[in-house]
Parts: C-alpha cells; sequence; structure tokens
C-alpha cells in the first residue's frame, strides 16, 4: 500500500511532466496558457534523462521562447537550470545593456532548429550574471564571459545529462564571439587560422553568431548579418584558391639544399614533409617565401 507521502510525490512528478509537456505543446503553437508553479523538489525528482527528451523538443521548436516562459513561470528553469533562471530580469536602462533573458530567448528562436546550436544560443550568455563590471563612467563589462560560461556549463553538465551534444555546445559557448570580431582587415593568414581554429563547428558556429544579433536598429543588424556573410564567402573563396595552389613554394627544395649543403637526396623529401605537416598543423604560414621556411628549419634541427 502506498504511503501518503509517496502518493503526494507521485502526484507532483506527474504535474511536473505535465507542465514539461505543456511548454513542448506552447512551443510548438499548439497550445497556449500559463502553468502552474511547481515544487522545487519535485522538479529534481523527475528522472534528468526524462527532462532532457522534454527539453529538446521544446528547444528546436518554432516557438521555443514561449515554451522558455512556460519553464520560467513553473519554476522548472529555477530547479534544474539556475544559471538560465540568473539571466531573468538581469539588465535595464539603468546599466546600459540589454536584457540579457529577452536577448537569449531571441538568439534561441533565431537559430537553426539543430539540437546543438539551440542550446549553445540557450546558454551562450550564463558567464555574463558573474562577469559584469561597471566603470565609474557607466560602461558596462563582461569581459570573459564566454570562458566563464563554458565552464559553468561544464557543471551544470553533471546534473543534466547533455553527453551527446557537449563537445559542440561547449565549443561554441566558448568561441561565440570569434566570428563577430571578424573585421574586412584580417589578412588572408588570420582568416586561415580562424577556418582551421573553428574546424569542422564552423557552420555551426556561423549559425549561432548570426542568431546573436538581435539589436532592433535595422541597418546596425544588417551590418552585422553581412560581416558575417563576409567572412564566410572569404573563407570559401580562400578554400577553394587553396586548393589549387600548393603551400610551399617553388623552388623550396633548392634553397633547403643551398643552406643546409645537403645533396638532392630523400632527405630533402623528408624535410618538405615535415614543413607541410607544420603548415597543416597551423604552426607555420602557407605560401610564404623560401625564407620563411629555411629559417624555420634552422630553428627546429633538420
Amino acid at each position: 500500500m502506498s504511503t501518503t507521502s509517496e502518493t503526494r510525490g507521485e502526484s507532483g512528478t506527474a504535474t511536473v511532466r505535465s507542465v514539461l509537456a505543456h511548454s513542448v505543446a506552447v512551443a510548438e503553437g499548439a497550445t497556449t496558457g500559463a502553468p502552474p508553479v511547481l515544487d522545487a523538489d519535485a522538479v529534481r525528482a523527475i528522472d534528468p534523462a526524462e527532462v532532457r527528451s522534454y527539453l529538446d523538443r521544446m528547444i528546436v521548436a518554432r516557438l521555443a521562447d514561449r515554451g522558455l516562459d512556460v519553464l520560467q513561470g513553473s519554476g522548472i528553469l529555477a530547479a534544474l537550470l539556475p544559471e538560465v533562471e540568473a539571466m531573468v530580469g538581469f539588465g535595464d536602462s539603468e546599466w546600459r545593456h540589454k536584457d540579457v533573458w529577452k536577448h537569449t530567448k531571441q538568439v534561441v528562436i533565431q537559430a537553426i532548429p539543430d539540437l546543438s546550436v539551440r542550446w549553445s544560443a540557450l546558454f551562450h550568455d550564463i558567464g555574463k550574471v558573474k562577469t559584469r563590471r561597471i566603470t565609474p563612467d557607466g560602461e558596462v563589462h563582461f569581459f570573459g564571459h564566454a570562458e566563464v560560461g563554458t565552464s559553468m556549463f561544464d557543471r551544470l553538465c553533471k546534473r543534466i545529462p547533455f553527453d551527446d551534444v557537449r563537445p559542440k555546445v561547449r565549443f561554441l559557448i566558448l568561441h561565440h564571439l570569434r566570428a563577430n570580431q571578424y573585421d574586412p582587415s584580417w589578412t588572408d593568414s588570420a582568416v586561415r587560422r580562424f577556418d582551421r581554429e573553428m574546424g569542422d563547428q564552423l557552420p555551426d558556429l556561423l549559425a549561432l553568431s548570426g542568431a546573436d544579433i538581435t539589436t532592433k536598429r535595422p541597418e546596425k543588424k544588417r551590418k552585422g548579418l553581412r560581416q558575417i556573410e563576409d567572412l564566410r564567402e572569404r573563407i570559401e573563396s580562400l578554400r577553394k584558391e587553396d586548393a589549387k595552389i600548393p603551400p610551399l613554394p617553388k623552388g623550396l627544395g633548392e634553397e633547403i639544399i643551398k643552406a643546409f649543403g645537403i645533396p638532392p637526396s630523400k632527405k630533402v623529401g623528408d624535410l618538405r614533409k615535415k614543413l607541410e605537416a607544420a603548415v597543416d598543423a597551423g604552426e607555420l604560414e602557407a605560401r610564404r617565401e623560401s625564407e620563411y621556411y629555411v629559417e624555420w628549419l634552422r630553428k627546429v634541427g633538420i
């Protein structure tokens, strides 16, 4: 026979599941309505993996911002994701910066409906709460919020399992500012280095960066999106160029022979391979003059 406390517990978890399902339905546009406020202990009693199954459906839905409001209004957000709850109401005109929660919800629904990108959108600014600094003249800064947010996400993952998307989400949180720092003055080497460092995550990073532009000023938004698109096009152009042009200059083998006094042999070919590997690893820039590579060989030894 069930005890009274067990019955209450079962009733509480059933209500939590109902609200989680309601958040999905709201996010998918199937219903509306405010949820009841839930007991935090009842929320935490639900299996985290089961919670993820509801949250995943909600976060990729068309109206995910409304689903998030359901989670916030019911107390689920505070119980399970206090790092996100802390952004609610954080920021007003007094401190001259946008409301971080409103901004975050906008980023989420502007992001492509990919699970990793949407979760990254939700978590990308959680570090701002801990890093806000206000200068004597009233300027607001969030220096290091990407790094702090990444560490917060690592701790968050101990409560709710994100193993399937953790590496990508972590990477996107850490680097979410990088693409928006692009400037046309970047050299080709800098663009190649950025491309190399972002690796396979580049498309999702650019997608998140575009979604992160939430200004209400049309011209400023167009400029920000154009900047990201320019970066994307420049990367593609350089990739095509690099596919046609070898990374090392012609005549390098002869310069190596002269510089080190070695005869034409397999040794010269091995040194070229060593240089090519260093270029691929990002230790050396591609398509530089022969002296650049000869000098590197002098430093590392042949």
